[in-house]
C-alpha cells in the first residue's frame, strides 16, 4: 500500500538557498533548456518519419506493399521510443530496460508489440511532443525576446535618433528609464529561467509517465532472488552491519532505486547502499534534520510507506522496520526526478525492511542469550571451584597448621600431615586443569583425549577419594568433534559414578582396534537395573545422543550390586582428518 505525502516541512532544504536568483546558477535549469531545446526538431522529425510510414502503408495496402509498411510503423514507433528515452538522459531520467524476450517469428512479435501498453504511451509521446514543444518554444521565445529588448535598452534608446511621438507629445527615453528597462529585462530572465526550470519538471513527469518501460517478469524475477539472497543472509546472521549493508544493496539491485539506506530511530546511519548515499544528490533535505527522524516525520503504520515528494522532483519513499516489539527505524529509498515506484516495488522494499527488522530483532535475541549464557557459566564456574579448589585450599590451609602446630612435640604426626597437605595440593592442581579442559574448547585438540581423560582422573582421586585404575596408552585416531564426544560421555559416566553407585574403584581404559575406538569406564558400585526408569536415565539418553552424533554406539550393562559398565565404540578418523 503507498500513501502519498505532503512536503515535508524542513526549514530551509538546500535548494531553497540563493534566493530568487537560484534556477539561473541551478545546472537542471540548462538541462532543462537543453532538453527544451531538442523537442521541436527531434518531434518534427518523429511525426515526419511516423506520418510517411504510415500513410504510405495504408495508400499501398491495397498493393500488398502497405503491410510490410504498417509492421515497419509498429517497429518505428519503438526505435523512436528509445531515441527519446536516450534523449530524457539530457534531464536526468534514465531507464532500466528488462532482458529482450527471445524471437518467435514476425506474427508473435507483432502480437506482443501491439497487446503492450507500452506501445501506445511511446505513441502518444509522440503524438504530443511536437505542440508541447512547439508552445514551450514560442512561451521561452516570448520571454527571452523581451528580456533582450529590455536589457539592450541603452543601445536602441538612449542612441535613437528618432524620438517616439504619441498624440502631441514627443517623448525621447531617459536615463530612468533606460535603468527601468534594464530592471525589467532581468527581472523576465529570472522568470525565464523559472519556467525553464518548470517546463524541465513538466517534461520530467511526461517521460517517467509515458515512456517507462514495463519490465514485467523480469522485475518479479530479479525481487524474488533478492528476497532469497536477503533471507539466505539473515539466516546466516554472522554480522548485523554487514547483514544490513547486503540487504541494501539487494534493495537497490532489484528496484529503480538511486540509493537504499538503513536509519535507526534516532537519525543514525546503519548501513546504506553507497558510502554516503546523500552526498551528491542536490535538493535532498539533511538526513539527521528535523524532517526526516522520529520527531518530526510521521512514521509509517506497519505494512505501509510513505512517499515524499523532494525539492528536487525526486521522491523519498520511508518505510518502518520493526525489530520485534521494538522501533528498529526506518528504511529509505531515494528516487530521482521522473522515477516514482509502483505498488510492487514499495512491497518489495517493505519485505526488505521486514528482514531488517528481523536481523536486528535476532542480533538483540543473541546479545540477550550471550548474557544469560555468560551469567550462567559464571554461576557454574562458580560452584566448581567452590565443590574442588576452595575446599582443597581449605584442606591445605587445615593441613599445614596442623603440620605447624605438631612440628616440635609429635614429627610423624607432622609427616602425616604435610603429605595430607600435599596430596590436596596435588588433587587441587588436577581439579584446575580438569576445568580448564572444560572451558576451553580447543584445550583437547591441544591437548588431546588422553591428557584430558588423565587429569579427570587425578581430580576424581582427589577430590573424591576414589581408586581410579587408568589404561590409557596412545592417543587414537579420532576426529576433533569425535573426541570432544568421546571426552564428554567420559566426564558423564564417571559423574554417575561419584553421584549414584558409591563405588570405590574405577577402571577407565581408551583403546583402539582397527577401525574402532572403544572406551570403557567400569566401577565396583551397587549397580542398577538398566531396564528399569530411574534415575540416570537422562544422563543415559545424553550419553546415547552424543555417542549417535559422533557416528558411534554406546552400551550399558549393569546389574543390582554388580557394579556398572560403559562402553563407547566409535569410529576412527579417515585419513588425512586428524587436526
Amino acid at each position: 500500500m503507498m500513501r502519498v505525502m505532503g512536503r515535508a516541512h524542513t526549514g530551509t532544504p538546500r535548494r531553497a538557498r540563493g534566493g530568487p536568483l537560484r534556477d539561473l546558477f541551478d545546472p537542471t535549469t540548462y538541462r532543462a533548456a537543453a532538453y527544451v531545446l531538442l523537442t521541436l526538431p527531434v518531434g518534427a522529425l518523429v511525426a515526419a518519419l511516423l506520418t510517411v510510414v504510415v500513410t504510405g502503408g495504408l495508400l499501398t495496402l491495397p498493393l500488398l506493399i502497405g503491410a510490410p509498411a504498417l509492421v515497419g510503423a509498429v517497429w518505428l514507433v519503438g526505435a523512436l521510443g528509445d531515441l527519446q528515452r536516450a534523449a530524457a538522459g539530457v534531464l536526468g531520467v534514465t531507464f532500466r530496460r528488462p532482458v529482450p524476450a527471445s524471437y518467435a517469428g514476425v506474427l508473435a512479435w507483432l502480437g506482443a508489440q501491439l497487446s503492450s501498453p507500452v506501445t501506445y504511451r511511446t505513441l502518444l509521446f509522440h503524438v504530443v511532443q511536437l505542440p508541447l514543444g512547439a508552445v514551450c518554444w514560442v512561451v521561452l521565445v516570448a520571454l527571452l525576446g523581451a528580456a533582450l529588448l529590455g536589457l539592450s535598452a541603452p543601445g536602441w534608446a538612449l542612441g535613437s535618433v528618432v524620438p517616439v511621438v504619441w498624440n502631441e507629445w514627443t517623448v525621447q527615453p531617459g536615463p530612468l528609464a533606460v535603468a527601468g528597462l534594464m530592471l525589467s529585462g532581468l527581472g523576465l530572465l529570472v522568470v525565464t529561467a523559472g519556467v525553464l526550470n518548470l517546463m524541465g519538471r513538466l517534461w520530467t513527469r511526461l517521460v517517467a509517465a509515458l515512456l517507462t518501460l514495463d519490465t514485467g517478469d523480469e522485475a518479479a524475477r530479479r525481487e524474488v532472488v533478492a528476497l532469497r539472497r536477503a533471507a539466505g543472509r539473515v539466516a546466516l546472521g554472522d554480522d548485523l552491519d554487514a547483514t544490513l549493508a547486503d540487504l541494501t544493496a539487494q534493495a537497490l539491485a532489484a528496484s529503480s532505486a538511486a540509493q537504499v539506506a538503513v536509519y535507526a530511530p534516532d537519525g543514525t546511519l546503519r548501513a546504506a547502499s553507497d558510502p554516503d548515499p546523500w552526498e551528491d544528490l542536490p535538493g535532498t533535505p539533511d538526513p539527521s534534520g528535523p524532517a526526516l527522524n522520529a520527531a518530526g516525520l510521521p512514521v509509517p503504520a506497519p505494512g505501509e510507506a510513505n512517499v515524499l515528494p523532494l525539492p528536487d522532483g525526486g521522491l523519498l519513499a520511508v518505510l518502518p522496520v520493526s525489530a520485534g516489539t521494538l522501533d528498529g527505524g526506518t528504511l529509505r529509498a531515494r528516487y530521482r526526478p521522473g522515477v516514482r515506484p509502483g505498488a510492487d516495488e514499495l512491497a518489495f522494499l517493505l519485505s526488505i525492511a521486514d528482514h531488517a527488522g528481523t536481523a536486528l530483532h535476532a542480533a538483540q535475541l543473541i546479545e540477550r542469550a550471550g548474557a544469560r549464557a555468560g551469567e550462567q557459566e559464571r554461576a557454574r564456574l562458580a560452584r566448581e571451584l567452590h565443590d574442588s579448589v576452595a575446599q582443597a585450599l581449605y584442606g591445605i590451609t587445615l593441613g599445614a597448621k596442623t603440620a605447624r602446630a605438631t612440628l616440635e612435640r609429635d614429627p610423624a604426626r607432622t609427616r602425616q600431615s604435610l603429605d595430607y597437605t600435599i596430596r590436596l595440593a596435588e588433587g587441587g592442581v588436577s581439579e584446575m586443569k580438569a576445568l580448564l579442559f572444560s572451558l576451553r574448547p580447543d584445550a583437547l585438540e591441544e591437548g588431546g583425549l588422553i591428557a584430558a581423560l588423565t587429569q579427570h582422573a587425578h581430580a576424581l582421586e582427589a577430590r573424591h577419594g576414589l581408586q581410579v585404575h587408568a589404561e590409557l596408552r596412545r592417543e587414537p585416531d579420532l576426529a576433533p568433534d569425535v573426541q570432544a564426544a568421546a571426552y564428554r560421555v567420559a566426564q558423564e559416566a564417571l559423574h554417575n559414578v561419584v553421584k549414584h553407585a558409591r563405588a570405590a574403584q574405577v577402571w577407565v581404559s581408551l583403546t583402539q582396534d582397527g577401525p574402532h575406538v572403544t572406551l570403557t569406564v567400569r566401577d565396583d558400585g551397587r549397580g542398577f537395573d538398566p531396564h528399569a526408569q530411574g534415575r540416570g536415565t537422562l544422563g543415559q539418553r545424553s550419553m546415547r545422543e552424543r555417542a549417535a552424533g559422533a557416528g558411534g554406539t554406546l552400551r550399558v550393562q549393569s546389574e543390582p550390586g554388580e557394579g556398572t559398565t560403559v562402553t563407547l565404540t566409535l569410529p576412527v578418523a579417515a585419513p588425512g582428518g586428524r587436526p
